[in-house]
């Protein structure tokens, strides 16, 4: 049988290699046309790539590497026409652009460009956001925003006598690490020069409407930068700025102003372009481009399949948070709600699950932009009176960003409900920096110190029932839930465990299924795995019992005492295997003079990018927890 051989469907081969002298600041009409072909060439091939892998399921993002073309196709040219001056990496701030780093491999023949067919599918190497090390021609890693541009003052110290760019946005520019990083460029007078895409669109909507009175360019001037600001789409004024900002010593901002994914019908100048382009619209610009076999190729695609699947109704548990919150508020007049409450999110309102406490009470929401130490520090000083609580919410990853602002809150006894999503790795296509791996960094006090408790619900059910129970409660309280969607945990009769006349109780673990040959310890989108390994096993003679643990940081004596007479305990997790739960459950057991076997499982690896993928790479699926009780029961 004969393999079918791909074929990339748009011909990059008509790249034209352009080199450009950046003390000539005007451009000859022979490379400006050069510059516009090549430019349309790569934004043709950023929406195709990019919608293939929509397309199959596995997401991608279009918009930012789409609008930066024009910048990246210069900095390609002046690489090429003064190597020497040059640091010769597209260093960008935003992971999200990472069709931009695949596609300049590809061109300068790192990549092969049939890879491309594969962006973010498992085991593909073209990762969510770009990782150093493990993708050929990449040279960095990116991904979480505002996070490089002080690395690159770093690399700038280290070539003194080369120019570097960083590509950022008016996104990353939220971040307060670029203003420390904004302070000493100027300091130290680096050679770092910003090329900022000013588009006005981020996850949640307009900055220019969430974050009056911010300014890029005000910004960067006020940290003493040189800022030249013009329009990204005007090829000839783009090329001059970048020429003044390469001729100029010292640090300097080109600030590009343009509507998000130009020339795109129906989703030039909104957010929708920040995530990769549905079929539709890829395949009506592909062919508006006249890119007949590219079109072809994406009417043919067919959605990547899950290879496990699981029974009964599932929810997103992140989603039961916000329309819980919304029904408590409800019971809450205008005024104690003004009084009492206030939440504030980070851009990514929508994705977190807590869009729908905007859209029913306004009037104490706020869009508090990509900051996520002052969103924090600021729903916990808004908490800091008795009766008062802040509610905050952001991607798990982003916890390790808050922990200093975490412990002051606790510092000053504020009461905070934070809901941080997509936590483990689970349908965490984005990879290894987008993982939500350490959540227990947030339970960092002392022994004495204000209540810090920490929740991840199994399912729906659970998670609505933990929302109801400690909505009220004083301390900080942090609700973990999943990206992907999870089954309701059933009891033996096929009935929902947690629904009715289930009660939440802090600090409480629930026996799923009772166990004589050893006991599992689980939970959230975990559990329903360790589930159905313990149901196997008992198909195979082996009476494992199952434990789930919503409270993490607490001790159930009760439970403690019934598994820890067991032949073994075994902790099953996405959380950090270095930091997670695992590290101390073991712990627990031998202070109480309890000594079965035991053994944990958790994300141990960097990611494989793919979906559902991620945690049978990471040997945590229903399978690897089969294989594992087998090897304590011998």
């Amino acid at each position: 049988m004969t393999a079918t051989i791909l074929s990339f469907p748009i011909d990059i081969n008509a790249y034209k290699p352009l080199k450009l002298d950046p003390t000539n600041s005007s451009l000859t009409n022979e490379e400006r046309k050069t510059l516009k072909t090549n430019i349309q060439l790569c934004r043709d091939t950023i929406v195709f790539f990019t919608a293939v892998a929509a397309a199959r399921g596995v997401g991608g993002h279009t918009g930012g590497a789409y609008d930066t073309v024009p910048e990246v196709m210069i900095l390609d040219a002046f690489f090429r026409g003064a190597p020497d001056k040059f640091v010769p990496i597209f260093f960008d701030e935003a992971g999200h652009r990472v069709a931009t780093q695949y596609l300049m491999a590809a061109l300068h023949g790192e990549l092969d460009v049939e890879n491309l067919l594969h962006y973010r599918e498992p085991d593909s190497k073209l990762f969510g956001h770009p990782e150093r090390g493990r993708t050929p021609g990449i040279k960095f890693s990116a991904g979480r925003l505002g996070h490089l541009w002080p690395y690159v003052n770093g690399v700038a110290i280290a070539n003194p006598n080369q120019v570097l760019f960083c590509l950022g946005s008016d996104g990353s520019q939220q971040e307060g690490n670029d203003a420390e990083a904004a302070r000493l460029a100027v300091a130290k007078n680096l050679n770092v020069k910003l090329i900022i895409d000013d588009n006005n669109s981020t996850c949640s909507g307009y900055p220019t409407d969430y974050l009056p009175g911010f300014n890029v360019s005000q910004t960067l001037t006020g940290h003493g930068l040189t800022v030249l600001t013009g329009e990204g789409e005007d090829l000839d004024d783009l090329y001059t700025r970048l020429c003044q900002a390469v001729t100029t010593d010292g640090p300097i901002a080109v600030i590009n102003k343009r509507p998000m994914t130009p020339g795109i019908m129906g989703v030039e100048g909104t957010p929708l372009g920040h995530d990769a382009l549905e079929r539709d619209l890829a395949i009506a610009y592909l062919e508006n481009r006249g890119h007949t076999a590219a079109v072809k190729y994406l009417q043919d695609i067919i959605p990547l399949k899950h290879t496990y699947s699981f029974t009964g109704s599932k929810s997103k548990t992140r989603h039961i948070f916000d329309a819980t919150v919304v029904s408590l508020l409800s019971s809450m007049t205008p005024t104690e709600r003004r009084e009492k409450v206030m939440c504030i999110d980070s851009d990514l309102g929508e994705s977190c699950g807590i869009n729908k406490i905007s859209q029913a009470y306004p009037e104490i929401f706020y869009h508090g932009g990509i900051m996520e130490r002052g969103n924090f520090a600021a729903a916990a000083g808004f908490g800091m009176e008795t009766g008062k609580q802040g509610i905050f919410s952001t991607y798990s990853a982003f916890l390790e960003m808050c922990i200093s602002e975490i412990t002051m809150a606790r510092l000053n006894k504020s009461n905070v409900l934070c809901q941080f999503s997509h936590s483990g790795i689970d349908e965490l296509g984005d990879n290894t920096c987008h993982f939500g791996l350490n959540n227990m960094f947030a339970d960092n006090g002392l022994e004495n110190a204000y209540q810090t408790r920490l929740y991840y619900p199994a399912d729906g059910n659970q998670m609505k029932a933990c929302v109801e129970t400690i909505f009220h409660q004083p301390g900080l309280r942090f609700l973990f839930s999943s990206r992907s969607p999870v089954p309701d945990i059933v009891d033996t009769n096929g009935k929902p465990l947690f629904a009715d006349g289930y009660t939440f109780v802090s600090g409480k673990d629930d026996i799923v299924r009772e166990g004589t040959d050893g006991y599992i310890v689980s939970f959230g989108e975990v559990l329903y795995r360790a589930l159905a390994a313990v149901e196997n096993l008992k198909e195979q003679g082996i009476n494992v019992g199952l434990i789930n643990k919503p409270t993490l940081n607490l001790v159930d004596e009760e439970i403690m005492a019934k598994i820890g007479s067991t032949p073994f305990v075994l902790v099953v997790e996405s959380l950090n295997r270095r930091t997670g739960l695992g590290i101390r459950f073991g712990s627990w057991l031998l202070e109480r003079g309890f000594s079965p076997k035991y053994a944990y499982m958790g994300t141990n690896q960097e990611g494989c990018s793919g979906i559902w993928e991620q945690l049978p790479h990471q040997g945590i699926d229903t399978i690897n927890i089969i294989n594992k009780v087998k090897e304590l029961v011998k």
